[in-house]
């Protein structure tokens, strides 16, 4: 019984341990480990920020934050007793010894008086002595006066704890800068030296503001001094930065750093110059190329660099070798960088995108915003950068210095470098950050303005003609801003980083003006012709405001084609030319600029618009053609009646069947607008090519033509010119491959609805008459072979297998042939009777309040079809000697130009037309205006919202609008102009 009680005691604990740690691992699992946030400045006088924990902690009896927030050290008057590395003690000094040593292990007598920490001080001159030559700590501290005197010559150094020699331009006699001398720096200058009224201001023209930096105060008067009358390489190379961190500008103040400089330069006009490069004196930075007119395009455009560039082939060099000597700001050489990754680019890219910059032909561009915060933590001084191409060589390499362009370069108060080419000032040094110069008072103190180069950009110009790659001397312009600081932490500012290469586009630009010129030349002609034919087909001989707005609605179209034609062929030839690796061996040609692509995009607005006017023009023209359906039936049989008045029977004509001509006014209703192409695929395919299969990369901004890029690689923005080229033949084309496809093999194999619509016409026993201007149009002659249509099914079909053994006549217009389509030019006094007919359709059309209601009726509409059903049947069978016509086929010339030759004053002439031109009246016979339009359309878009997928969106809408729109007016005009019910049209 124990036993068991033992052993049941032991599983209740064993349980609650189990429990107890399933309560503590969830509660583990919950915690989510938060802690406070402290800094140093946060800290009290007697806190240490302790960065193991991240916390204040209190020090020691006796002690206080050091200056650095991190340790504490003892109170002014105390000693430090012992240190076990993390902690000291501190210990009150005696009455006797007030002083502490200046390491703070000792106390002391003074012979002066105590510093405001607690340690001895020494008048000027001498220096401070605590112990012996063996270490042992002095009772007293000692003042040694420094010999200044020839030939010891010393001074205290910087530290006050031991005399060195002084500088060697202080009087060789003393150590003292005696009158008229003047003290600068630590040297001392001859008086006649240089004037110490020097301008220590830097000015931010951005924000028209000038302050006195203690930088400039502190070294200013003394750096120029030590370079004009010592030529201290250093003191030079810290004047030349000082001027370049004033923008390199010249003002009428002489005594600025730009000016001291610019009158040193001339002083040493007469001395040798460097690496004989006569705007490189000796002793002095290079800043400038000098103040002659015109300067600027005779370094840049002048002299070739000796590389070629290759994109392929045993010679292949793409590779951009920039080299930089680097100083700091107080002129001394620090280093030879080659420029690449982020030593003149500020965005925090990865190395690899970086590098994309220095590989020729690829224009590059990056941009971020950046935290003024971190610029003041990792910029707190600024670097210079003279920047060379590296041109290589077997033996000794060879380096070519960039020009630089300072876009915020003042002359006088004028921003030069923002005006032409021949105004400009070219410089060569440059830095990216600036947080020294616009400190006021202290060189410690948070400076009020900062500098940064928010656009760092280098231009390749290509030489004109060149067959072997080479290029002018790349130009640097960089552009800087000046940011007043407010708050620190949420201020911001955008830098960007460019390569771009250029070519003189002016040769381009007289050949594609030549050609729209030229060609443009030829649409007027043709234009004129066309509106020659419209006047024939109109037979109107007057030259009116109507035939001027006719014409330049013709030439609308036309010039649409051109310029369209114009873009395509540019287009299409930078893409083979730049984007094709075996076309270009080594670079001859380069992709225009965003600037320089301005011209270019207004050509395809040009053509886009023009399009749209004969797009709708031509709408307008469909929807208001004149139709009318001749039915050729008649009845077989007559039906007897009663008369009720007399009650005898009496024999009328049965009626024909209206249901034919509904079914033939559906089936044209319905291809109103049916293309040679589909317009759904169309799209699919292209965003195909363009997004999956990666083709839109061949628009890219670089001369590779690989389909698919890397995530870890740079990408180049798209150019303009390539992108529009890429998807305008692309485009068209898919669009062409469809053509083709529907014309030969679907049309001839599957279906060909054109065609069907006349064998419809022709088993129904109905004509159309298509009049598309006044006196011209189409005639398509659909009676039957076999003199009625409306029958049963079986002697519908006995008579279609007659038609195939041939027992019956041929369905053509004249006897023993089978052409049924026509274009008709009938003569004026046909249209004037089809106009009399036609009339009442016209006024019931009209509003009821403008005309008489007795004459708008459905009794006078009807009795209007039957006249002009039964006037055309008659006119189709010569009844009328007056209005008769001819049968002939058209001349070549005449169907290349569209104009007949002939014009139909006795006879009307129809013309044999095996084409089936009557397509010209439907979205059929326009396809080539609908697939340049729609390209236009989704290339506009595209240009304008940069995605592919939007402008293919915008375009199928577009599509499925103008659609519908065609076929609500064609059907309402359909209706109108037949006497078709519209309800029976669906």
């Amino acid at each position: 019984m124990a036993t068991r009680t033992l052993h049941f005691v032991v599983n209740r604990c064993r349980v609650s341990v189990t429990l107890f740690l399933l309560i503590y691992i969830d509660l583990l699992d919950c915690q989510q480990f938060i802690i406070p946030y402290k800094s140093p400045s946060d800290c009290g006088v007697e806190e240490l920020f302790d960065i193991s924990s991240l916390l204040c902690v209190s020090c020691g009896p006796d002690q206080r934050r050091s200056t650095t927030g991190l340790s504490c050290i003892c109170k002014t008057g105390y000693q430090t007793l012992t240190t076990d590395k993390t902690s000291i003690t501190c210990q009150l000094c005696p009455a006797d010894k007030p002083a502490v040593t200046k390491d703070g292990f000792g106390c002391i007598r003074c012979p002066g008086s105590l510093s405001d920490e607690g340690t001895c001080q020494c008048p000027p001159g001498s220096i401070l002595v605590e112990r012996g030559d063996n270490g042992t700590l002095l009772d007293a501290a000692r003042c040694e006066m420094c010999n200044g005197n020839s030939p010891a010559l010393s001074v205290p150094n910087s530290s006050g704890n031991r005399c060195e020699r002084c500088q060697a331009s202080f009087i060789a006699t003393s150590c003292e800068c005696n009158p008229p001398n003047v003290l600068g720096g630590g040297l001392c200058f001859p008086s006649d030296a240089l004037s110490t009224s020097v301008n220590p201001s830097v000015s931010y023209a951005q924000l028209k503001l000038s302050l006195q930096s203690a930088w400039f105060v502190q070294n200013l008067y003394s750096t120029s001094a030590a370079c004009l009358a010592f030529s201290n390489l250093t003191a030079c190379q810290a004047l030349g930065n000082m001027c370049v961190m004033n923008m390199h500008s010249f003002s009428g103040i002489s005594t600025d750093a730009c000016g001291l400089f610019n009158a040193i330069y001339k002083s040493r006009a007469a001395a040798s110059s460097t690496q004989d490069i006569s705007y490189w004196r000796a002793n002095l930075p290079w800043l400038y190329y000098g103040e002659e007119p015109g300067l600027a395009s005779r370094v840049l455009q002048t002299n070739p660099v000796p590389i070629g560039f290759s994109f392929r082939g045993p010679k292949k060099n793409i590779d951009i070798k920039l080299r930089a000597a680097v100083y700091n700001v107080r002129g001394e050489f620090i280093r030879w960088e080659l420029v690449g990754g982020g030593n003149l680019q500020l965005c925090p890219e990865r190395a690899t995108k970086q590098a994309a910059a220095f590989s020729f032909g690829t224009s590059y561009q990056e941009s971020c915003e950046l935290s003024v915060e971190k610029l003041l933590d990792t910029h707190p001084e600024p670097l210079f950068y003279d920047v060379f191409m590296d041109l290589g060589g077997e033996k000794d390499t060879k380096l070519l210095p960039l020009p630089t362009l300072v876009y915020n370069q003042q002359y006088n108060g004028r921003f030069i470098n923002q005006e032409n080419i021949k105004e400009w000032y070219l410089s060569r040094r440059m830095f990216l950050v600036d947080t020294l110069s616009g400190r006021e008072k202290s060189t410690s103190y948070q400076p009020k303005v900062i500098r940064v180069a928010s656009s760092v950009k280098i231009r390749f110009l290509l030489v004109p003609r060149t067959q072997e790659g080479q290029v002018y001397p790349p130009l640097m312009t960089v552009t800087y801003s000046d940011i007043l600081l407010t708050d620190i932490k949420t201020q911001t500012v955008s830098t960007t980083f460019a390569v771009e290469y250029e070519m003189d586009q002016s040769e381009a630009r007289l050949k594609e003006d030549t050609a729209l010129g030229v060609i443009g030349g030829v649409a007027v002609l043709y234009s004129l012709l066309k509106t020659v034919s419209w006047k024939r087909r109109i037979a109107s001989p007057l030259i009116d405001l109507g035939t001027v707005l006719k014409f330049l609605l013709f030439y609308a179209g036309d010039l649409a084609n051109v310029f369209f034609a114009v873009t395509v062929g540019i287009g299409l030839y930078w893409l083979i030319f730049y984007k094709t690796l075996k076309a270009q061996q080594f670079v001859s040609v380069l992709l225009p600029l965003p600037d320089q692509e301005k011209q270019f995009v207004t050509y395809i607005g040009c053509a886009f618009a023009l399009k749209a006017v004969q797009f709708l023009h031509k709408l307008i023209v469909q929807v208001s053609v004149d139709v009318f359906l001749i039915d050729w039936e008649r009845p077989r049989s007559q039906a007897s009646r009663t008369v009720q008045a007399s009650g005898e029977a009496k024999r009328d004509t049965s009626p024909i069947s209206i249901w034919r001509t509904y079914f033939v006014a559906n089936e044209w209703n319905e291809i109103q607008t049916i293309r040679k192409m589909s317009p759904t695929f169309q799209i699919m395919a292209v965003l195909f090519f363009l997004e999956v299969l990666g083709f839109s990369n061949l628009a890219l901004r670089d001369p590779w033509s690989s389909l698919q890029r890397s995530s870890q690689a740079y990408t180049p923005s798209y150019s303009l010119t390539l992108r529009y080229g890429l998807a305008a033949t692309l485009w068209l084309c898919i669009g062409l491959l469809q053509v083709i496809f529907f014309t030969v093999f679907y049309e001839r194999f599957v279906e060909d609805k054109i065609r069907q619509f006349v064998d419809l016409c022709s088993i129904s026993n109905i004509s159309v008459l298509l009049l598309s201007h006044r006196c011209f149009g189409y005639y398509i002659h659909g009676r039957s072979v076999h003199g009625h249509a409306d029958t049963n099914m079986e002697e519908m079909n006995n008579n279609l297998k007659r038609e195939g053994a041939s027992l019956c006549g041929q369905r053509g217009l004249l006897p023993n042939t089978d052409v049924q389509t026509f274009q008709v030019s009938i003569t004026n006094r046909l249209r004037l009777q089809y106009d009399r007919i036609h009339e009442p359709f016209k006024r019931g059309n009209t509003p009821s309040r403008l005309t008489d209601a007795s004459t708008v009726n459905g009794v006078d509409k009807i009795k209007a079809y039957y006249t002009m059903n039964h006037f055309l049947g008659s006119i189709i069978d010569h009844a009328y000697p007056d209005m008769d016509y001819i049968v002939k086929d058209k001349l070549m010339l005449e169907r290349v130009i569209g104009m007949e030759f002939l014009e139909p004053t006795e006879k009307s002439i129809f013309y044999n037309d095996e084409p089936h031109s009557f397509s010209d009246v439907l979205f059929y016979g326009n396809e080539a205006t609908l697939l340049i339009f729609d390209t236009l359309f989704f290339c506009v878009v595209d240009l304008g919202s940069q995605s592919f997928v939007l402008a293919a969106v915008l375009t199928y809408i577009q599509q499925m609008i103008f659609c519908l729109i065609r076929d609500v007016l064609g059907r309402k005009n359909l209706a109108r102009k037949t006497m078709v019910d519209e309800r029976f049209l669906i």
